[in-house]
């Protein structure tokens, strides 16, 4: 019996030995791939803090979730696009003057996309008006009809469109689209169903349900594109569902703004597209018939900005922060979710500080709860500055405008939340146009409701500030 517990002793010995080992390997490689490859500080420590108390499952988790192989893939398929500016006339290329010039510069450096001259935009206001106008484009497609939407619902409205989509496809245009792999349901998409069903080619982007390819389900894509013929493009923060249309009075309204362009600009919407197809599914669209000639639309200088985790520059986040620190007189924002990180709200306060008015406009009551227990605590700074905050009346408004001393737009599917400018896939664009930009800052100026004020905020219960402030640990991923 002494010999067998001896061995037994010896064997837990060398046990405890390999493990320690073990995790010591596995330790020095988690460490060492967060200090080369996490450019995030906190997510840093935070991941080497997690590895060291547990360096196995921290390990597991880490290679899970924590590797941006969404950045790796992109670089791959980054040589594989011959439709990049390809067909777009150099002679729509325009040059700011003014104090946006150093904005504009700045823009093309991390985009490498120039400004674009002589487009047009039509503002649409909910599913009552774009709907219609989407529609009758989508009936009226020749050539092709590029569609992504982080929703696309199984509904009376996602079917009028499913329908249109499939009329398209059977007189013979090209016909893709794109669904976000999430919001259109993870489990079952009846809409994707229905349009395979018809031979129309969809897909869900960054679905899965293979264990080894979980850490893409953090990653969404929130764009909304629709392109017909080259030649009509749609962008905005408008999903295709029923509750954005108000005049039927659904149950939970959601009310949105979208935009109709015409001229250049929609050579980059297509492109935008394009590369998510390809990017989702390998395959190559890149026939001239999607880039037809283009001609003068307007007096409209745009210019479309993605962003991503395939970059590794938080492109639609800096383009905000440089117009905010080049404000001279007023800053307007309307966005569904107010969620910014530091930086994003110091440069507010510093604009405030030498005189800019802002106003910000987010809803009373969004559909997300913990968002609104996390913007009562980051919401305090820019109150302390002179920043005005206004909460919105019903319906749930999902509107994402941004305007900069009644001179430069910025519109799309971007919430300003760290979801959005960090995780999702976003696209949205910049207008150099006056009277464009006061139609958006005067419908801003619309929706001013009720003042968020700082002695409100600070006289609440304690338990309920110290809720907002626990949940605003969260912050990086609301």
């Amino acid at each position: 019996m002494t010999a067998f517990y001896t061995y037994l002793f010896f064997i837990d010995v060398k046990q405890d030995w390999v493990m320690a080992v073990l995790r010591l390997f596995l330790l020095i490689v988690v460490t060492y791939h967060v200090l080369k490859h996490v450019r995030d500080t906190k997510a840093a420590i935070g991941w080497i803090g997690f590895s060291w108390i547990m360096p196995i499952t921290g390990f597991i988790l880490y290679f899970m979730f924590g590797i941006n192989r969404v950045t790796r893939k992109a670089q791959k398929l980054a040589t594989h696009r011959p439709w990049h500016h390809k067909f777009t006339k150099s002679n729509f290329n325009y040059t700011v003057q003014g104090h946006f010039y150093p904005l504009a510069k700045v823009v093309e450096s991390f985009t490498q996309r120039a400004l674009l001259k002589g487009n047009n935009i039509d503002i649409y206001h909910n599913g009552d008006g774009a709907y219609p106008v989407m529609l009758e484009s989508i009936n009226s497609a020749k050539s092709c009809v590029f569609l992504s939407s982080y929703i696309l619902k199984s509904d009376d409205i996602g079917r009028k469109f499913a329908d249109a989509i499939i009329r398209a496809h059977e007189r013979g245009a090209v016909v893709r689209v794109l669904v976000d792999g999430i919001g259109s349901g993870y489990f079952y998409c009846p809409i994707a169903k229905y349009l395979k069903a018809h031979g129309v080619r969809i897909d869900r982007f960054m679905h899965t349900f293979l264990p080894w390819k979980m850490a893409f389900i953090n990653l969404r894509t929130h764009k909304k594109i629709l392109v017909v013929d080259g030649k009509i493009g749609f962008i905005g923060g408008l999903n295709i569902a029923a509750v954005n249309v108000l005049s039927k009075c659904p149950k939970n309204p959601v009310s949105d703004t979208h935009f109709r362009v015409k001229g250049a600009i929609v050579h980059e919407l297509t492109e935008a597209f394009l590369q998510d197809w390809f990017f989702i599914t390998s395959e190559k669209l890149d026939d001239k018939k999607f880039f037809p000639e283009v001609k003068e639309e307007g007096d409209m200088v745009c210019r479309i900005i993605t962003a991503g985790p395939d970059s590794d520059m938080e492109k639609i986040k800096y383009t905000m922060m440089q117009a905010i620190s080049l404000a001279r007189k007023s800053i307007r924002i309307m966005t569904p979710y107010f969620l910014p990180d530091d930086r994003f709200l110091s440069l507010l306060c510093m604009a405030a500080i030498r005189g800019v008015e802002i106003d910000i406009i987010t809803p009373e009551q969004s559909n997300q709860f913990l968002v609104d227990w996390a913007r009562n605590i980051n919401n305090k700074l820019p109150l302390r500055y002179g920043c005005k905050i206004w909460l919105a009346k019903p319906p749930f408004n999902h509107s994402k405008l941004m305007v900069i001393d009644r001179l430069w737009s910025f519109v799309g599917s971007s919430n300003i939340d760290m979801r959005s400018l960090r995780l999702n896939f976003e696209i949205n664009m910049e207008v150099y146009h006056e009277k464009f930009s006061e139609k958006i800052d005067d419908f801003i100026i619309l929706h001013k409701n009720k003042l968020l004020k700082l002695k409100e905020l600070e006289k609440r219960f304690f338990l309920v500030k110290l809720r907002d402030a626990t949940t605003r640990l969260l912050l990086p991923y609301l």
